[in-house]
């Protein structure tokens, strides 16, 4: 069943994507702005309540959807429910625009685009950065957003529904990753004090959202490696991953510095003026190849080769519960 949940959520996404602005997210925006305006007290106790609150009651909601179409109606309208589900939380298209649109200009020689195109997806200050390190800011950015928008999700919602919780996972790591970041948004853009959220719900759900991300972000760099080079990935993981400021996003990153055989981190864009933190820290530097525009190509075929290998596992694993 999660075989043909996935498959069908990515076709219909690649066909019709889910716009930026939807009913959905503007929902998870409402919820989450309610939650922590409501209950935000400033104590790091609570804050871990407020936390909970925002994104269990959304997961605990989608699993009993999920049991009570599939105690009343059976499978197929429960599928139904996680195809909805899936086609919410994950996809390609929610990322995959600004990489096209930044690698149709580096096709293009417009250089001064790709700086524009950069600068409005992350938010940083890309004006003055060389070339070269442009091509390497566009991969990391775009091997995270693999990560958190793709695998991070399909690690958590296969995990939950083979324990018979339906697309609960899905919703626990999208909202998980969704929360911290609308949180330090708000803060950055409310001007009254009332309205700000607390040190503690920011750095409660920061907290929260590394742990929850500890395990897929592993998976993914697993799954990098077996489908690109594997020594290679596996020795930079193991030798350079902790040369980045965070340790989930230093796995992927070094994980798909050896799977594609490209020198990742460095020096890190600084934030515009309205963001309160850069997307990535200053780090040391991997071993491998500056990067090129080929390594754009490179990139997209790693990520297209790990979905492939997450839907022939997935498969191969309902298959076998289906002759079992």
């Amino acid at each position: 069943m999660s075989f043909l949940a996935l498959l069908f959520a990515l076709l219909i996404e690649q066909v019709r994507p889910l716009a930026e602005r939807n009913p959905v997210h503007q929902a998870m925006r409402q919820w989450a702005h309610w939650v922590s305006r409501m209950l935000d007290a400033g104590r790091a106790r609570q804050a871990w309540t407020v936390w909970g609150l925002t994104v269990g009651a959304p997961t605990l909601l989608a699993t009993a959807v999920h049991w009570i179409l599939m105690g009343w109606l059976g499978w197929p309208v429960a599928i139904l429910w996680s195809i909805g589900i899936l086609y919410a939380t994950l996809g390609f298209r929610q990322f995959s625009h600004h990489f096209t649109e930044i690698r149709d200009a580096l096709d293009s020689g417009d250089e001064n685009q790709v700086r524009e195109r950069l600068a409005a997806w992350q938010q940083v200050d890309a004006s003055v950065v060389p070339r070269r390190e442009l091509l390497r800011h566009v991969i990391e950015f775009s091997a995270l957003a693999a990560h958190r928008h793709v695998f991070g999700v399909l690690a958590w919602f296969s995990v939950l529904a083979a324990l018979g919780l339906g697309p609960a996972g899905a919703v626990l790591y999208r909202m998980s990753e969704f929360v911290p970041r609308l949180w330090r948004r708000q803060a950055a853009v409310d001007t009254e004090p009332s309205l700000l959220n607390s040190e503690a719900l920011s750095q409660t759900a920061s907290l929260a959202w590394r742990r929850i991300d500890w395990l897929p972000a592993r998976i993914t760099a697993l799954a990098f490696a077996v489908v690109g080079n594997f020594e290679e990935a596996i020795d930079c993981w193991r030798h350079h991953a902790q040369a980045f400021p965070d340790d989930n996003d230093g796995v992927v990153l070094a994980a798909t510095s050896g799977a594609i055989n490209v020198r990742l981190g460095g020096e890190a864009l600084r934030p515009r003026a309205e963001t309160l933190q850069t997307p990535l820290g200053d780090s040391a530097s991997t071993p491998g190849r500056e990067a090129e525009p080929g390594h754009l190509r490179t990139m997209v075929g790693l990520v297209w080769r790990t979905v492939v290998m997450w839907l022939v596992l997935l498969a191969l694993l309902t298959l076998a519960r289906l002759l079992g």
